[in-house]
């Protein structure tokens, strides 16, 4: 089993990276590997749309969550991006590592292959 860090940062209108975040973040999980899903950047604003029930990617994102897979979301760029009480009422947590943001460093030293999307 490997262990991956996806870090998405699709921007709003990104539909399609967006999406292949939750599926790759699938895709890894159910192969049996150990995957961290985080949401950084203008990514953060897609967890409101995700939590929408009549989002046609809403059950896809429900599963993955289900699954334990989406680790978080970058605190700081919840912040600047306006998304910050979309996150808060979402069952994502806030990643604070570094000075608000996730850490590549430490994501790294657990040994995890990084994932930009």
């Amino acid at each position: 089993m490997s262990k991956f860090a996806i870090l998405a940062q699709p921007q709003k209108t990104d539909m399609g990276r967006a999406v292949h975040s939750l599926l790759y973040a699938r895709q890894l999980h159910e192969a049996g590997h150990d995957v961290a899903l985080y949401y950084d950047g203008e990514g953060t604003t897609w967890i409101g749309q995700f939590e929408d029930p009549s989002f046609k990617y809403h059950d896809l994102y429900r599963a993955v969550l289900g699954a334990g897979v989406i680790a978080g979301a970058c605190t700081y760029c919840a912040s600047v991006f306006g998304a910050r009480e979309a996150v808060a009422a979402s069952p994502v947590p806030f990643v604070d590592h570094d000075q608000g943001h996730p850490s590549i460093a430490r994501l790294v030293g657990e040994g995890r292959t990084i994932i930009t999307i």
